[in-house]
């Protein structure tokens, strides 16, 4: 079983505004397995070693060093949270903060001391997650079916879920007329499905409140349009798997429901570009990293855009938002990007990961901003 803990934008938003001497990031990739979960571990281990070393060449006191430790030791010994992992794990740790994401992305291993988080990566499990869930619903049959990236569809058990119209309405059959006269064929169906619907309604909602995935409905109509018409699920998708259901194994609808979230996600950034080209061309938003920098520095960015895999070692300055250019990714080195992450995030901005062909100007980030700096 997958066990996933996927950040909020509060979360970002938390942790990247901590900032305190001797922040130290671990991202691994993990797995569900016994053995993934013990390589992870191990991993985890030789990572707060680095980390240690790191902390000590920084001169970070002996007694914060000591508290990073004991948080790591926590973690590596908690057998029960080794036993329920996801695909990659995310720890943060500063002798004050010891945080865990368990995460659906698969993420390269990284370990990272500054004086603040390294959460660049943590932003690729919320910008156009590959993460969802498929209610195939039909008449005579309903499953819940979770998607990820990088694992094989599950089907979801969800407590109260009906099995068809019939066991919602408690009736043997929803086709002709009881022995009362009261309907129960074609005339009264469609009451028969609300009632089903609202019934589904009511089992998943436990579930959707907590949940941030998107959901996608595969059903065929009359009944894809009595659930829309039922539920006030945020996240419920307009695109429809449409057809019968029962016709198609989890696979076939996971390969659909991926194309769903192809379609979306592909909308979203061609309408992020699109509305980046007009306002470059306007002057409200920017490709210089140098004038990004100035911007978030000053609470100016509204939307940020960036290369997920790009890296520009060095640092700004607190005041002026001046870039610094490292050689290298030394320790306390946190890098330009993830800093003008930060401080756009502080100032509520929409920051999006993408990938390199997708960022605006080519460069490693763009940003459109609230005024001129």
């Amino acid at each position: 079983m997958e066990y996933k803990d996927i950040p909020t934008k509060a979360d970002i938003e938390r942790i990247a505004s901590l900032r305190e001497p001797g922040c130290v990031s671990i991202y691994l990739p993990t797995g569900t397995t016994p053995p993934e979960a013990d390589r992870a571990r191990i991993e985890l281990k030789n990572h707060l070693g680095l980390a240690v070393k790191s902390l000590e060449a920084m001169g970070i006191g002996r007694a914060t060093i000591g508290r990073i430790q004991a948080e790591g030791e926590v973690i590596l010994e908690d057998r029960d949270f080794w036993r329920y992992q996801s695909r990659s794990l995310a720890v943060f740790l500063d002798g004050e903060v010891a945080e865990t994401f368990r995460l659906p992305n698969r993420l390269t291993s990284a370990c990272e001391v500054a004086d603040r988080f390294y959460i660049k990566p943590l932003l690729r499990a919320v910008t156009f997650p590959q993460s969802a869930l498929i209610l195939a619903l039909a008449q005579n049959s309903v499953r819940l079916i979770r998607i990820d990236p990088e694992a094989p569809p599950a089907l979801v058990e969800v407590e109260g879920m009906p099995k068809d119209v019939a066991s919602a309405v408690g009736l043997p059959s929803v086709s002709g007329r009881t022995a009362s006269g009261r309907v129960q064929g074609s005339e009264g169906q469609k009451v028969r499905m609300l009632e089903y619907v609202q019934a589904i309604e009511r089992a998943l909602h436990p579930l959707l409140a907590t949940s941030t995935e998107p959901l996608i409905l595969a059903a065929a109509e009359p009944l894809a349009g009595i659930f829309r018409g039922a539920t006030d699920y945020p996240r419920l998708l307009n695109d429809v798997i449409a057809g019968n259901p029962e016709e198609k194994t989890e696979d076939e609808l996971a390969a659909a429901a991926r194309g769903v979230l192809d379609r979306l996600y592909a909308g979203k950034v061609a309408a992020l570009k699109e509305d980046f080209s007009t306002r470059i061309a306007g002057g409200t938003a920017l490709v210089d990293l140098s004038d990004i920098a100035r911007a978030a520095t000053y609470g100016a960015v509204e939307t940020l855009v960036f290369d997920i895999d790009r890296r520009v070692p060095g640092s700004l300055d607190d005041e002026t938002g001046k870039i610094a250019y490292g050689d290298d990714d030394a320790p306390g080195n946190y890098g330009v990007v993830d800093e003008i992450i930060r401080r756009s995030l502080a100032s509520k901005a929409k920051v999006y990961a993408l990938r390199a062909e997708d960022v605006p100007g080519g460069g490693a980030v763009a940003a459109a901003v609230r005024f001129p700096v």
